[in-house]
């Protein structure tokens, strides 16, 4: 197995434990989800009403210092969170986005981000990507021989 897959990395262990806190929440949630050609969300949440959150993680200062592209994720969810362990400067982050506090087994919302509703036609085409790509990553898993070998030239 090559090293990098060996130890999951801080940011990685930070999304499981968000995953399992929304999953409390009774959000499902996706990891690595692509909403639009040169974005990657960290975690992207699907609540029991519909919203969407993004949660970007952020295992140290320089981690949250080099991202350029966290201001192009707000038009793709109602709320925007920043999920960093204990030991995070908190004071680099923006006050208008939430803050998630998180280990590789927990976390807690210390701070709600405010709130912006995704259009409904964005809504729908991206609540589409969120299923594809759960289901995507759920073949995969189930057959990771065969699944994704052959995927037709249209799925995203």
């Amino acid at each position: 197995m090559p090293d990098d897959q060996a130890q999951p990395k801080p940011g990685q262990l930070l999304a499981r434990g968000v995953c399992r806190y929304l999953a409390s929440l009774d959000f499902v949630t996706v990891v690595e989800l692509v909403p639009s050609a040169g974005l990657r969300v960290d975690v992207m949440g699907l609540g029991p009403k519909g919203e969407i959150w993004i949660i970007e993680c952020k295992s140290s200062r320089e981690d949250f210092m080099t991202d350029q592209k966290w201001h192009g994720y707000l038009e793709w969810c109602d709320r925007y969170f920043w999920a960093v362990d204990e030991s995070f400067p908190t004071e680099l982050l923006p006050d208008s986005s939430g803050l998630i506090i998180a280990d590789a087994y927990e976390a807690e919302i210390v701070r709600m981000g405010d709130e912006h509703k995704v259009a409904p036609a964005r809504r729908k085409a991206l609540v589409h990507k969120f299923a594809r790509h759960a289901a995507t990553r759920w073949h995969a898993a189930r057959d990771p021989g065969h699944y994704g070998a052959a995927r037709p030239r249209n799925a995203s």
